[in-house]
């Protein structure tokens, strides 16, 4: 018999805070004077990036400069977080 998977769980939920984005757009591109295509919320701070497929990756940026693991979706029909430490969804 075989036993079933245990399912992984995110580490870095207790670092979740209650934010608002700080800006209306990707903070980096706005300063930039770049586009973007999709836009996350730093679920720890509040900073806005935008995605891996955006040419500036920001969101990733700033989880490369600031540690901040998890970010979470601000497009309108979407409402998922993702983890970039354990690279899972949430």
């Amino acid at each position: 018999m075989r036993l079933p998977r245990r399912r992984r769980r995110c580490t870095h939920l207790d670092q979740v805070r209650e934010v608002h984005p700080r800006t209306v757009g990707c903070e980096a591109c706005l300063a930039l004077r770049m586009r973007w295509v999709h836009l996350r919320l730093c679920r720890i701070c509040g900073h806005v990036g935008c995605c891996n497929e955006s040419q500036g990756k920001h969101a990733f940026a700033h989880f490369v400069e600031t540690g901040h693991p998890i970010v979470r979706s601000l497009e309108a029909d979407e409402s998922w977080s993702f983890c970039w430490l354990d690279e899972m969804e949430l």
